[in-house]
Parts: C-alpha cells; sequence; structure tokens
C-alpha cells in the first residue's frame, strides 16, 4: 500500500486549504484513514479521522470546527479540509490508513503512511 499526499502550500491566516491522499496498492475501503501533522521540534500529532464508509468521523479538540475530513472510495482519496488556518497550523500534514476500519488517534495505531506535504501559514 501507498500513499501520496497532495495540497500543502503556503497560505495566509484565514485562508482555507485541501489536502488530498490517494492511496494505491491496495483497497481503500478496507482502511480507515487518519491525518496527522507535525510541526518543526513537534511530536507528531493526531488531526482527524474517519471510518472506512465515511460516516464516522473524528477530530481532536483543536481541529473541531475548523478541519473537515472526508473520503471518496470511488477515487481512492481522503480529504482534509482545513479552514480559518492559523499560523500554529503549519506542520508537515500525513495522511495514515488503519487497517481497522474506525481507525484511532494514536500514531502506532496505523499501519501505512504517506510521505507528507507541507503547510505554512503566514500571519
Amino acid at each position: 500500500v501507498q500513499l501520496q499526499a497532495s495540497g500543502g502550500g503556503l497560505v495566509k491566516s484565514g485562508d482555507s486549504l485541501r489536502l488530498s491522499c490517494a492511496l494505491s496498492g491496495g483497497t481503500f475501503s478496507n482502511y480507515g484513514m487518519g491525518w496527522f501533522r507535525q510541526a518543526p521540534g513537534k511530536e507528531r500529532e493526531y488531526v482527524g479521522a474517519i471510518n472506512w464508509s465515511g460516516h464516522i468521523s473524528d477530530y481532536a479538540d483543536p481541529m473541531k470546527g475548523r478541519f473537515t475530513i472526508s473520503r471518496d472510495n470511488a477515487k481512492n482519496t481522503v480529504y482534509l479540509q482545513m479552514n480559518s488556518l492559523k499560523p500554529e497550523d503549519t506542520a508537515i500534514y500525513y495522511c495514515a490508513a488503519d487497517e481497522e476500519l474506525i481507525p484511532g488517534r494514536l500514531v502506532d495505531e496505523y499501519d501505512f503512511w504517506g510521505p507528507g506535504t507541507q503547510v505554512t501559514v503566514s500571519s
């Protein structure tokens, strides 16, 4: 299984950005999908996750109300819509696949990782 995230970039505070993550080499609907981020000098942080069908999603508290995760199983792609971005959202964003259909919040629970995409939010 391979994951490839895209859509990162440089935006201003208050802007929106949508990240995409495409899965190949496996059956996408067999995986719960998660998003994590890692800022310089910090540990990898849970952003949110979505179950295999897209009917159940979960978010870390700082992201609730601003970030939305969705998936399109026909396109083997999961999305992270980020609104009202803040400078503290600056990080490398990673998507990950969990063989559990309802994914968890811990890094170690995920089985496959993509290389990440940089998001930089200027003030």
